[in-house]
C-alpha cells in the first residue's frame, strides 16, 4: 500500500516540477533551466548522501550493463520534453499524455523483458485498460 501512495506523490511532484521548470524556462531559456534542474538535483543528492550514509561512490564503476548509467542523460531529456509539452499543451494535457506514454512504454518493457526486467505475459485486461485511458485522452481533448 505504501508503494501506491509513493507513486501518487511521484506523479504529483512530477506535475508541479514540470510547471515550475516551464516557468523558469520563460525567463532563462531551455538549457539554463534544464541545467539548473539537474544541478539542484545533484546538490540534493550530495547532501542526502552526506547525511543519510555514504555508500561507496566507486561502486558506480561496477554497474552492469553500462548503458543503464544513462539515466541522468535521459533525465535531461525528460526535463526538456516535459517543459516543451507543458509550454505547448498546458499542464493538464501534457501530464495526461506523459502518463499514458509512460504506461504504454512500461508495459512494453515488461512484455518484452527489456533492460533486465522480468518478462511478463500479455494480459488483455491491461491492454483494455490502456485503451480506456486513450479514450480518456480523446474525451479530455474534445471541445
Amino acid at each position: 500500500m505504501i508503494g501506491f501512495f509513493i507513486a501518487i506523490l511521484s506523479g504529483a511532484l512530477m506535475s508541479v516540477q514540470g510547471v515550475f521548470n516551464t516557468q523558469v524556462t520563460k525567463t532563462t531559456g531551455m538549457w539554463v533551466s534544464n541545467g539548473w534542474v539537474q544541478l539542484t538535483a545533484f546538490a540534493v543528492c550530495a547532501i542526502a548522501w552526506l547525511i543519510a550514509g555514504r555508500d561507496n561512490i566507486m561502486t558506480i564503476t561496477k554497474v552492469e550493463p553500462k548503458y543503464v548509467l544513462l539515466g541522468g542523460v535521459i533525465g535531461a531529456g525528460i526535463t526538456l520534453t516535459v517543459i516543451k509539452s507543458m509550454e505547448q499543451l498546458g499542464p493538464a494535457k501534457a501530464a495526461l499524455l506523459i502518463v499514458i506514454a509512460q504506461l504504454i512504454v512500461a508495459y512494453v518493457i515488461e512484455l518484452m523483458g527489456l533492460f533486465g526486467v522480468e518478462k511478463e505475459p500479455l494480459e488483455w485486461r491491461k491492454i483494455i485498460g490502456m485503451g480506456i485511458a486513450l479514450i480518456g485522452v480523446a474525451i479530455f481533448q474534445w471541445k
